[in-house]
């Protein structure tokens, strides 16, 4: 990504939001700091969207990645928020407003031949008796919180859970997002 002012536009929403993230995994804030010295790989941006309850998650069958949420890749001129809720539509056809704080960022390598790149995880709230509607060959369906599911990325299951946890606490506590 060229620092032109498109793309610094998108660098500093990304800065922006990986400072207020809930959790920062893979040592990612000092990955960026680096990262942000030279052209940076694509951004990544997702959405971990639970029911209201706070029992189930919502992910979409990739054909490489297995279970994963629904998200992808920040295009040029696109925040990384936008990203995100457009990737949920495009997914999901949910439109879903996101919740204020970033849930988490990290540093992955999305196929073994590319980079590790900065992937932002936004967090959403949706009713369960919501229509889904996945993209061609890409089913998307409920887990609960504590079922196993099949990923490339075995760690996402414990990080969304902490995170669900995380804003049911806030919820005992009176905390609204």
């Amino acid at each position: 990504m060229s620092h032109d002012d498109e793309g610094q536009a998108t660098l500093d929403e990304a800065v922006a939001d990986a400072g207020l993230a809930a959790w920062e995994f893979d040592d990612a804030r000092s990955w960026l700091e680096e990262a942000l010295q030279r052209p940076m790989e694509p951004l990544a941006a997702e959405v971990w969207v639970t029911d209201p309850r706070l029992e189930y998650v919502l992910l979409v069958k990739h054909r490489v990645r297995g279970w994963v949420p629904p998200g992808g890749k920040v295009e040029p001129g696109e925040g990384p928020r936008a990203a995100a809720a457009r990737e949920l539509f495009e997914e999901t056809s949910l439109q879903a407003e996101l919740l204020d704080q970033p849930a988490a960022v990290a540093v992955r390598s999305y196929r073994a031949d590319w980079s590790p790149t900065l992937g932002l995880s936004y967090a959403a709230i949706v009713g369960r008796d919501v229509p889904l509607r996945g993209e061609q060959g890409q089913q998307a369906a409920w887990f609960r919180l504590d079922a196993e599911w099949d990923s490339v990325f075995p760690d996402d299951r414990g990080r969304i859970r902490a995170h669900v946890n995380r804003l049911a606490a806030g919820r005992a506590a009176g905390v609204t997002e």
